[in-house]
């Protein structure tokens, strides 16, 4: 059963970072932040013992083995063709990947990575316009549908084919750290990196955690935060995704950093933010990014057929902002 409720910008966040000790013999509630990724993370957890190096030794683990912005991990050694062995995080967040595909019809596809880094949202940057003929011969390596794991080994259609799961590794990364907590006993925690949330039991007070939702205030040089919402949450995950904050200007106007698997070109759509709840991270943060690439409709008919997930969707109107929920998703400011 989902565990989670939805209150308005009145909710306040209150007390989410700080160290509060305990009055059971649980231990204190504990605070790691940090910057990892090119972005931040904030983590909260009630512990009798100290567990930052812990954290940091997941991290990275999980950027040995999945950032193809470190030369010498595990997933840039298969876009390079100089290995087709993969790891346990590989395998698992590749099959994640490739049921994401499935349930999205082909818009979640980690395969997009020659296209991204045509348009200057990837590792490779050319500095250059992409052309109609580099936009084909990058979608010609594109589909992890034609990709499959025997035994240890990746199978990729092309040399060209390389992988980039950044749209899903933060939300993967908080499920490792979860998953190491719960080994050492915890319980209570909040792990957010970059925006991408997972969680378990209870905070400081007593009650579920409390997420901001940020409203889609466009900005491409700072992080602007204001908040469009609060969450209560617990025992799930959390993600959202929205283009307001990664784009380029071109000479046809902005280009959106979420990339049609069909056109090879930044995905156009109504939908500003996307805010997926699920079981977990990393689904979570695959499903946000697969609604960024679908029209609005079709994003909410996919998250409707998936146990377990619900969406938040964020378009304009001529009056603001309009939300758009799922049919689970919990009443706002007492709508039904």
């Amino acid at each position: 059963m989902k565990k989670f409720s939805f209150a308005l910008l009145c909710a306040a966040v209150s007390g989410l970072w700080m160290l509060v000790a305990s009055c059971d013999s649980g231990g204190d509630y504990r605070k790691c932040e940090g910057v990892v990724w090119a972005t931040t993370y904030h983590i909260t957890y009630r512990s009798a013992r100290m567990l930052d190096d812990s954290i940091i030794s997941v991290m990275q683990q999980v950027e040995n083995s999945l950032s193809p912005f470190a030369a010498g991990s595990l997933v840039s050694r298969i876009n390079l063709n100089q290995t087709d062995q993969t790891d346990s995080l590989f395998r698992r967040i590749f099959l994640t990947s490739l049921q994401i595909n499935r349930f999205s019809g082909g818009a979640f596809d980690p395969t997009v990575a020659p296209l991204v880094n045509l348009w200057g949202f990837g590792y490779r940057n050319s500095g250059q316009e992409p052309t109609r003929n580099s936009i084909d011969s990058a979608l010609s390596s594109v589909g992890i549908g034609r990709c499959r794991i025997e035994g240890n080994r990746i199978v990729k259609p092309s040399p060209m084919t390389e992988f980039d799961f950044s749209a899903i590794t933060k939300g993967y990364g908080c499920d490792l750290i979860g998953d190491m907590l719960r080994r050492n006993g915890c319980s209570d925690f909040i792990v957010e990196i970059g925006g991408e949330v997972a969680v378990s039991g209870q905070n400081h007070l007593g009650e579920p955690w409390r997420i901001m939702i940020d409203a889609p205030v466009e900005n491409d040089t700072t992080v602007v935060h204001k908040r469009m919402a609060v969450i209560s949450v617990t025992d799930c995950g959390v993600a959202t995704s929205g283009n307001y904050r990664n784009y380029r200007s071109t000479s046809q106007g902005k280009a959106w950093h979420t990339i049609s698997t069909v056109t090879g070109r930044p995905a156009e759509t109504a939908t500003l933010s996307a805010t997926v709840i699920a079981s977990d991270a990393m689904t979570a943060d695959a499903l946000a990014t697969s609604c960024m690439a679908l029209s609005t409709e079709a994003a909410l008919e996919m998250i409707q057929k998936i146990k377990d997930a619900e969406a938040l969707l964020v378009t304009i109107g001529p009056d603001g902002y309009l939300m758009h929920r799922t049919a689970g998703f919990p009443s706002i400011d007492g709508q039904k």
